[in-house]
């Protein structure tokens, strides 16, 4: 049976040594009296509940699922997900970065980042349900008049509710361009939707009584394409003007997908009949407010994969010390076992450290892109919040499509440290792999996030938002260019970065010629873009750590954040040099194949 250890040393690490938040963040006035002792205090309590609530109903809910009762279009989640998630609720859990006006605890989003990977690594079926609701509040918050706003948020604050988003259709998955559903104006403002999703997380549960669904439809009048999409709350129940429930809305769980992996989550089918929506934003302007929401799911799925990666990692790590199997190569370390333990081979430690390479690095990048969102919402400084929004926008992509390939990536090698005990269900290695694989595919496949980012967010600016990451390398770079012993993480991160202006302007005029040559470098393009951001950060870990030695400090801690550095930078940061390679072959051995393809 698999175990897991919330990662609070790292998280601390991250927050306090090499982000350094509470100072950061003291700057604005909303967070003026947040501290290193409320971290840790959250950090605390959030992985107690992870471990010992949401962990233990992990294999469990995965083995049970959901369950439709097809009369009453009503979900009975697996044994013990509801009270899971009413502990979740008493305990303050779902308010804890929301604003206090509607409810909230007012903490910065980063403290809420770290509260998910561990709900992540310790279940990520259950994790969803509430999660969702997050993207769903962002929308609301940003997007939503004083009315919705004081209807909504609260319930959504507390827990009480949970949200949705309703985008897939059968028809039409990422193009929302195509998408059918409709949305008649009535005489006292709402309006009738009708139309079928599919694929809807937690669209359909009995934790709450009450689930507010976003849904995407279009007006009578609008547009083709994705100018004419709006955006509707739809409750599963018509909420009054004083606050309670009213009639059931007809908008059902029509099926759930039988699914490989997050069994414990309800994934439905969603068929509306004439349901009661209310807009959210403006006529044919949905997506603009739906994007709110999905950039905080992309974001959440790389938290996803984040949360996969350690508590698979953490598995892998404790049984390959104890697993016997033939002797060391270099001789027998254990001679008084009657064979070594497989964390002696070199293999079975390349495997192990990509996946703690893949946790760590995953595990800055989200840290310091959740710190940007802060800033971007609370900073005082016009500027900062503008540079800060930018920086998101560039590393959303990022986190969204590489942490997860490398979440698969990384369960997949730490199955494999099982050999054949990975495979079957009694380790749980095989669950992390089925689990981790979603996360891959919904809110964007991961080359819809590579032509995102490729083509929106560094040429659709002329590589404005990529210069303004490059700064901040630059800026270590001449911090730490004199320092011997950081010179084998600067150097190459130096030397990307000078390739990555040329490597950019390349792919963008052959892309001016020929705009098939972007869609072909593009999932090559993300993945070098992520070593660059993955090395910086590692190169700031390393910084940290190395001064920390050579003050004296003799946690060994430190000493195996360098080692963990020094196998990123040796074995996984070189790939980028066939990355670019692949990326520059371009697009004819790609798009004139119409005989292999035949």
């Amino acid at each position: 049976m698999p175990t897991y250890t919330p990662p609070l040393r790292d998280m601390q690490f991250l927050l306090h040594e090499v982000f350094q938040v509470s100072k950061d963040y003291q700057q604005m006035p909303a967070y003026a009296e947040f501290d290193a002792d409320t971290v840790n205090a959250v950090l605390e309590e959030a992985g107690k509940f992870a471990a010992n609530v949401t962990f233990p109903l992990n294999i469990t809910g995965d083995e049970e699922g959901c369950t439709l009762d097809k009369a009453t279009h009503e979900v009975t989640t697996p044994k013990g997900f509801k009270d899971a998630y009413k502990q979740f609720i008493d305990g303050g859990w779902p308010a804890l970065s929301c604003d206090p006006q509607y409810g909230g605890q007012g903490l910065p989003f980063v403290m809420n980042s770290m509260l998910y990977e561990m709900l992540n690594s310790a279940n990520q079926a259950w994790t969803m349900y509430p999660g969702l609701s997050h993207g769903a509040y962002e929308a609301l918050h940003a997007y939503g008049t004083d009315e919705q706003k004081k209807r909504y948020l609260p319930k959504l604050t507390s827990g009480e509710w949970t949200g949705t988003m309703c985008l897939t259709e059968p028809h039409c998955g990422t193009d929302l361009g195509m998408l059918r559903s409709k949305a008649e104006p009535q005489a006292d403002g709402t309006y009738k939707i009708t139309g079928n999703k599919i694929f809807i997380s937690a669209g359909e549960h009995d934790f709450t009584e009450n689930i507010v669904h976003l849904v995407l439809a279009r007006l009578p009048d609008a547009p083709a394409g994705s100018k004419g999409i709006s955006l509707f709350i739809v409750p599963k129940y018509l909420v009054q003007d004083d606050g309670s429930l009213g009639e059931r809305n007809p908008i059902f769980c029509g099926a759930l997908e039988h699914k490989m992996g997050i069994h414990g989550n309800a994934t439905a089918q969603i068929n509306i009949d004439g349901a009661i929506g209310t807009m959210v934003g403006e006529p044919n302007k949905g997506l603009q407010a739906m994007f709110v929401m999905m950039n905080a799911a992309r974001l959440g799925v790389g938290n996803q994969s984040l949360g996969l990666t350690e508590v698979a990692y953490q598995n892998a790590l404790s049984y390959a010390k104890d697993r016997l199997q033939m002797r060391s190569l270099s001789g027998t370390k254990a001679k008084d076992k009657p064979a070594d333990p497989i964390i002696v081979h070199p293999d079975v430690r390349r495997m192990l450290l990509t996946a703690k390479a893949y946790a760590e690095g995953g595990r800055a990048l989200i840290t310091y892109s959740a710190a940007l969102v802060d800033r971007e919402l609370h900073h005082p400084d016009e500027k900062v919040r503008k540079d800060s929004a930018d920086l998101v926008a560039l590393l959303t992509p990022i986190v969204k499509a590489f942490v997860t390939d490398n979440g698969m990536s990384a369960t997949i090698m730490s199955q494999q440290v099982y050999g054949g005990h990975g495979y079957i269900k009694e380790s749980g290695m095989e669950q992390f792999v089925r689990d981790a694989r979603i996360n891959m595919i919904y809110e964007g496949t991961n080359g819809i996030q590579a032509l995102d980012l490729l083509g929106r967010k560094v040429l659709g600016n002329q590589g404005a938002t990529l210069k303004k990451f490059g700064k901040l390398i630059a800026q270590l770079v001449e911090e730490e260019g004199v320092n011997e012993k950081m010179a084998e993480f600067i150097n190459p991160i130096a030397m990307l970065g000078d390739q990555m202006t040329k490597f950019t302007t390349e792919i963008g005029f052959k892309a001016m010629q020929n705009p098939d040559e972007a869609g072909a470098a593009s999932v090559d393009y993300l993945r070098v873009a992520g070593h660059l951001v993955f090395g910086y950060f590692f190169a700031r870990m390393a910084q940290v750590a190395l001064r920390e030695i050579a003050n004296g400090n003799t946690d060994p801690f430190y000493q195996g954040k360098l080692q963990t550095a020094r196998f990123y930078f040796a074995k996984l940061f070189p790939e980028t040099a066939s990355l670019m390679r692949t990326a520059r072959a371009g697009s004819k051995s790609l798009m004139d194949t119409d005989a292999a393809l035949a």
